[in-house]
């Protein structure tokens, strides 16, 4: 079991069971709302229980997709899309203390920022 929050915690949570690699994404929408690309790993909706979400917002991002987040501190936390059986991207970076995962590649880097390099010998998919 894992447990993350954003940054003020009004949304606390679990993740149950094993994780999905992280993989980074470098789309546009990616960066806006964290600043930079985001890295992430995913869950089923089973496997995620809230303790707090009192200050959760989910925001409709896209037709397709949709991104959870603090409405009090602004830390981006989930990604969900509207077809995907429910399950929920988890912002790696959200999750307590060690996680045991690491990035198993790097998507959408056609959108990347020109300020950085990606400098791993993962696999990079332009798009998804």
């Amino acid at each position: 079991m894992k447990t993350g929050s954003c940054l003020c915690g009004g949304v606390t949570f679990q993740l149950i069971g094993d994780l999905r690699p992280s993989v980074a994404c470098h789309c546009i929408q990616c960066r806006k709302t964290s600043g930079h690309y985001v890295s992430a790993t995913q869950v089923n909706p089973d496997q995620i229980r809230f303790e707090t979400d009192t200050t959760l917002s989910w925001f409709q991002s896209s037709q397709k997709a949709e991104r959870g987040f603090c409405n009090r501190c602004g830390s981006s936390l989930f990604w969900r899309h509207a077809d995907d059986d429910g399950r929920v991207s988890v912002m790696s970076g959200t999750l307590d203390g060690a996680t045991g995962l690491s990035t198993s590649m790097h998507i959408f880097t056609a959108d990347k920022g020109d300020y950085y390099d990606i400098a791993d010998d993962l696999p990079q998919r332009h798009q998804l």
